[in-house]
């Protein structure tokens, strides 16, 4: 298979860029301006991430309790630590534990 040099010459011919008659002007932006996204208000500032990793049951036991009391994470964390922490202060309060 092999080409001729006529065939090869023309393909090539082809190929090269042809000479335009009128330069082309690129239209030059002096300044991007990039729409700005409304800024998000930070609604984790000043909190503090509370994680743990959890057997099987502990979490399905979590996904129930979510369901059932309409929470999600961080307030069914808060509603258990409120009343755990009420309740070993009320022990405090009678002399037991």
């Amino acid at each position: 298979m092999s080409k001729t040099p006529m065939k090869a010459a023309a393909f090539l011919e082809a190929m090269a860029p042809s000479p335009l008659s009128e330069p082309v002007t690129v239209p030059v932006v002096s300044r991007l301006v990039s729409p700005q996204a409304p800024s998000k208000t930070a609604t984790r500032a000043g909190l503090k991430h509370i994680g743990g990793y959890f057997e099987r049951e502990t979490v399905e036991k979590v996904a129930i309790l979510r369901a059932r009391l309409n929470l999600d994470n961080s307030a069914l964390i808060k509603l258990a630590i409120e009343e755990l922490h009420r309740k070993h202060t009320a022990q405090r309060a009678f002399g037991d534990g």
